[in-house]
This record gives structure tokens, C-alpha cells and sequence, in this order.
């Protein structure tokens, strides 16, 4: 969707294990004061950079009209999750490797944010996912995601039964060594290298795919947003994972119902006007390259 706000304030978030971050992340704050842009740190990169003007990153998204997050596609995710509340554009600016999400690269990052800053600019809203674990009746936790929730053996040598239902239905027990549950966002993650399939982000479904099942039949399959996911997890043996966006985990007990359903919450992106997504396809898979034979 078009977006024409001028923007006037802008919060810094930055992956500070990496270098690089912390030179961009200061060099981004003189040249947006030098706009005459209104900049706020978050509170872990201001104390990397020695400064104690940080703030926490929901009072940042709270007083900012733009989130810049410096870093690759796990520190979008975190972003994400954590200023999902306040329906805030985020724009990143690639550090990474694949950065399907960081889509500006670095070279690319002032003329990019100097269209921005005056309006030239459109988003697009990605789909998030509320996961809830119900353990002996009541439900003993909740997150929200931007990719996936993924259910995994973990450590075990034995694959898990999970008994999945769609909106009260049953649909079958998957016997395998994990299951994911995908947003169109997450269909270039786990779920792709799972063999599961590519989804225009714009898609309001949900992807749910099996790894490594025991019942060959059992196959990825897309269900539309608006329907609830259920999933009895059965195991003989402790050590049942879900993990949240690759970046959390939570130990699971035989017995415990994963309930997923369509967030109220969205992820709302900054989007290139010279990049489309079939554009950061070819450019992240390599796909339409000639194969490096010596001839």
C-alpha cells in the first residue's frame, strides 16, 4: 500500500554482534540529524556506542514514525516481535546473508532512506501467527510470530506423534520429526528447506508442513487465515520442542495442545519501488544463473 508520510522520527535498532552495525548505526544518526530528523537508539546500541539517550524498544517504536533495523533477517524477526503492538514501518537495511526480509542494501541504505524520509515510499503488511501451549487444561504460555512455529524431536531418536485438527476437525496424526506451521513470510525459511512451497507474502494462508514424515503421503498443505490449528503432541520420551521464529524455545510435555491461529497483530514492511518480490527470489536463490561449468 502507498505510504506519502513524511517522516520526522526515526528509532535505530541494530544486530550488535555484528561489527559493521556499530559504525553504520552511528554514521545513520549523524546523517539523519543532518536531515534534521528526529533519532532515537535503542537502549542496547546506544550503550554499545557509549551513549545513555537508549530506549527500550517499545517506547521507541511508540515515539517513532519509521523503525530502521540494521542487521540480517533474525534481527528483523526480533524487531518484529518485539513493536508488533504499535504497527510501526520497519525498513532494514541488509547486514546479513540472504536478507529476504532486510531487503535495502547496504550501499543502497541514504538514498534509500533520503526517498523515504520525504514520503517516496510504500508497505506492505505481513501476516503474524499467536501460538499458545495448553498444558493439563490452561494455557501455560503465548507468543507471537512472524515466520513460523516449528515443533521438533529435539534431541530424541524416536519421531513424534501430532495429532492436528482444523477448526475442531480432525485432520490426521502426523508421525514425524517435526511439524511447521508457516506464515507466507516463514515460506522462504524452515518450511522451504523442508520441501515445502514458495508463498507470495500478500497471501492471507497458513502453511503446514510435516519434516521428515513417516507416512510419505503426508504433505505440506495451505490452509486459509482464518482457521484455527490444533496440535496434540505425543511422545514417550522428554525432549519435545516449539521453537518461535528460530530465535525462541520451549520445552514441551506428551500431552501438550499448540493451538496457532491468525494474529491480530501485523508486520508492516517498508518496500522498495525498484525491487519486487520475484526480483528478491531470483536474487536470494539464484535462480536464472548459468551454471558455473567450465566448458
Amino acid at each position: 500500500m502507498p505510504g506519502g508520510k513524511r517522516i520526522q522520527k526515526v528509532g535505530i535498532i541494530a544486530n550488535i554482534r555484528k561489527d559493521i552495525a556499530l559504525e553504520c548505526s552511528s554514521g545513520l544518526k549523524k546523517w539523519l540529524q543532518e536531515q534534521g530528523t528526529e533519532v532515537f537508539l535503542d537502549a542496547e546500541i546506544a550503550a554499545a556506542l557509549g551513549e545513555k539517550c537508549g530506549l527500550e524498544r517499545q517506547t521507541l517504536a511508540a515515539r517513532a514514525d519509521l523503525l530502521v533495523v540494521l542487521g540480517g533477517d533474525g534481527a528483523m524477526l526480533r524487531a518484529s516481535r518485539s513493536v508488533r503492538k504499535f504497527n510501526i514501518p520497519i525498513v532494514g537495511i541488509n547486514l546479513g546473508t540472504f536478507g529476504y526480509l532486510t531487503e535495502v542494501n547496504l550501499n543502497e541504505m541514504y538514498p534509500s532512506l533520503e526517498r523515504i524520509l520525504r514520503g517516496d515510499y510504500s508497505t506492505e503488511e505481513r501476516m503474524m501467527l499467536d501460538m499458545e501451549v495448553v498444558r493439563d487444561g490452561q494455557t501455560s504460555c503465548e507468543y507471537t510470530v512472524l515466520n513460523d512455529v516449528v515443533i521438533s524431536r529435539g534431541s530424541l531418536t524416536r519421531i513424534i506423534d501430532m495429532e492436528t485438527a482444523v477448526d475442531g476437525s480432525y485432520l490426521t496424526t502426523f508421525r514425524a520429526d517435526g511439524l511447521i506451521i508457516s506464515t507466507p513470510t516463514g515460506s522462504t525459511a524452515y518450511s522451504l528447506s523442508a520441501g515445502g512451497p514458495i508463498v507470495f507474502p500478500s497471501q492471507n494462508v497458513i502453511i503446514v508442513n510435516p519434516i521428515c514424515p513417516h507416512t510419505l503421503t503426508n504433505r505440506p498443505i495451505i490452509l486459509p487465515s482464518s482457521i484455527t490449528i490444533n496440535v496434540k503432541v505425543w511422545s514417550e520420551e522428554e525432549g519435545v520442542n516449539v521453537d518461535l521464529d528460530g530465535q525462541e524455545s520451549i520445552t514441551l510435555k506428551s500431552g501438550d495442545t499448540l493451538i496457532v491461529r491468525k494474529s491480530r497483530y501485523v508486520t508492516t514492511l517498508v518496500s522498495s519501488s525498484n525491487r519486487d518480490y520475484l526480483e528478491i527470489l531470483r536474487s536470494k536463490l539464484g535462480w536464472g544463473r548459468l551454471p558455473a561449468i567450465n566448458r
